[in-house]
């Protein structure tokens, strides 16, 4: 027993997933596919697709954000979820990846309920305050350039309803964030939004070590604010 996490070993980890992953057929191919890439790096791991599965369900999710899709595993997750009345803004800014994407939602029979938007995510999610759809979305999943994190957070937020869900990616950025001598712009961009999480009184939170580190945001009601 232990009360603190336990380091996943290579063989405790294989043990995680054969004894928790359900992933389908699809999901693994655009994996393995993705996996022979040579920035495979970018692509998350199977057991957090799933968590994300479970957390877009559980908030009831209609109406879904993401920044970041590469080659869309995450996003393919995401709409599964989704009813067929609900949608999901997928942002990103490179075709050839996100063209690997949309062969695997048309696939999957999701791809109307995708919204790709190739330009910088920041201009995308002005527009969407723009057209007033800020307090609409359900839920949201952040995994794109590090350096603009705390644009993408407060944006995200301002587009979530009260008590949706954001999920931050790699916020443990390959231990880098406790190493103090590292100091090039994306970590001290991730350390910087993970202080802002923390000490931000509009939203409940909780850093996980899942994959390359995962925080979940939820939103408060203005009633539950300090």
């Amino acid at each position: 027993m232990s009360n603190r996490t336990l380091p996943l070993t290579d063989g405790l980890y294989r043990y995680l997933l054969d004894a928790s992953l359900r992933e389908p057929p699809l999901l693994r191919r655009l994996r393995e596919e993705t996996a022979k890439r040579p920035d495979a790096r970018m692509q998350i791991a199977p057991e957090q697709g799933q968590l994300m599965q479970v957390l877009a369900r559980t908030a009831g999710t209609r109406r879904a954000l993401e920044i970041g899709v590469y080659t869309g595993y995450s996003s393919l997750c995401v709409a599964l979820t989704l009813p067929e009345e609900g949608y999901l803004v997928a942002c990103d800014v490179d075709a050839e990846t996100t063209a690997v994407a949309r062969r695997y939602w048309r696939a999957a029979g999701v791809e109307r309920r995708v919204d790709l938007r190739l330009a910088p995510a920041v201009e995308t999610l002005a527009a969407l305050e723009r057209a007033e759809a800020s307090g609409t979305f359900d839920f949201a999943f952040v995994d794109a350039d590090k350096e603009n994190y705390g644009i993408y957070y407060e944006r995200v937020l301002d587009l979530l309803r009260p008590g949706g869900l954001m999920l931050v990616d790699n916020v443990l950025w390959g231990g880098r964030v406790a190493d103090p001598e590292a100091e090039d712009p994306e970590t001290l961009a991730i350390r910087r939004l993970n202080e802002r999480i923390l000490r931000d009184d509009r939203v409940d939170m909780s850093m996980l070590p899942v994959a390359d580190g995962l925080t979940l945001v939820r939103k408060r009601p203005r009633a539950e604010q300090d």
